[in-house]
């Protein structure tokens, strides 16, 4: 049976904090980036195709075999132009790939407010859930006041993802 991670985060913008909790899922076969299309409490993000291609730049500079971005969010967004639950995105994923394990991967934001998920309850009992916190305390606020203050964020995020950022003046 295939081993599906499903790490869902803003990625608004990726950090070396995402990369210390994907170094942790190497055990799987597939390890899936969900950028959230919106946020579940109304937190503000760089537009959703920016993070996405935030973090493409991001995979490319993990070099791992195994990780790869998902978009499912836009498509179930575009879909039903509604707010799109943990629980729907992990139905759909489980649809696209009947006979594959799905693991829910939360980072320690998400593990404290679990119980306020849509269906909470039901994602524990159809899937395998997992708390990953970072081994690398760097967050992705840390690099947006950074890049605010115009301070270096080479050390907070990797090479690509920096470049982009700061050519682009995001933030």
């Amino acid at each position: 049976m295939t081993k599906i991670a499903v790490f869902g985060s803003a990625f608004n913008p990726p950090s070396l904090g995402h990369r210390s909790v994907i170094e942790s899922l190497g055990h799987f076969d597939r390890v899936l980036l969900l950028p959230s299309i919106a946020h579940a409490w109304g937190k503000e993000m760089l537009d959703y195709s920016l993070r996405v291609e935030l973090v493409e730049a991001f995979i490319s500079d993990l070099s791992a075999h195994n990780v790869e971005c998902c978009t499912i969010e836009q498509q179930l967004f575009e879909a039903n132009q509604e707010a799109v639950t943990t629980f729907a995105v992990l139905c759909a994923l489980q649809e696209q790939h009947p006979q594959a394990g799905i693991t829910f991967v939360m980072g320690p934001d998400n593990l404290f407010n679990f119980s306020k998920f849509f269906k909470a309850e039901e994602i524990a009992k159809r899937w395998s859930l997992m708390a990953c916190p970072e081994k690398i305390a760097v967050r992705s606020t840390d690099i947006r006041q950074a890049l605010q203050q115009n301070l270096p964020i080479d050390h907070l995020t990797t090479t690509k993802v920096c470049k982009i950022l700061t050519e682009n003046h995001y933030y």
